[in-house]
């Protein structure tokens, strides 16, 4: 396995559970008359963190199918560097710092956006390099 490949399997890890926060919150904090079952549970009624959790799980998930799209057409054509080892694992500790930052409150303006920014320069990254060493 390359470590790109290491690196995007952590990610799809940390998208696969990132709902569990939501879902404890979900539990913990019953609203009366609510039928989650049914349709899903109105943001409104549950704390912030709730939300911050929900929005952490989502923006993972909008960065996630990217990220692994160009590590996988990376590995199919063999592509594999310095700056495509650190981008990928750079990705993935930011997409944790991101989801720590999210849902505990501390990622507030500009540290949400940037460390965003952040993982979105990483995909560029493999990107470029899937360019340049694999055309």
């Amino acid at each position: 396995m390359t470590p790109e490949l290491f690196w995007l399997c952590l990610t799809a890890v940390l998208a696969a559970s990132l709902w569990i926060p939501f879902i404890v919150g979900v539990n913990a904090h019953p609203v009366k008359g609510q039928d989650n079952f049914l349709r899903p549970p109105d943001l409104t009624a549950y704390p912030e963190w709730m939300h911050r959790a929900h929005r952490a799980h989502l923006n993972l998930v909008e960065q996630a199918v990217p990220f692994a799209l160009v590590v996988l057409v990376g590995h199919e054509v063999g592509v594999s560097s310095t700056a495509t080892v650190v981008a990928a694992a750079a990705f993935f500790w930011i997409r944790i710092a991101h989801a720590l930052g999210m849902i505990s409150g501390v990622a507030r303006m500009p540290v949400r956006p940037i460390l965003f920014t952040a993982g979105w320069v990483c995909i560029l990254v493999l990107f470029l390099e899937v360019l340049r060493l694999g055309l």
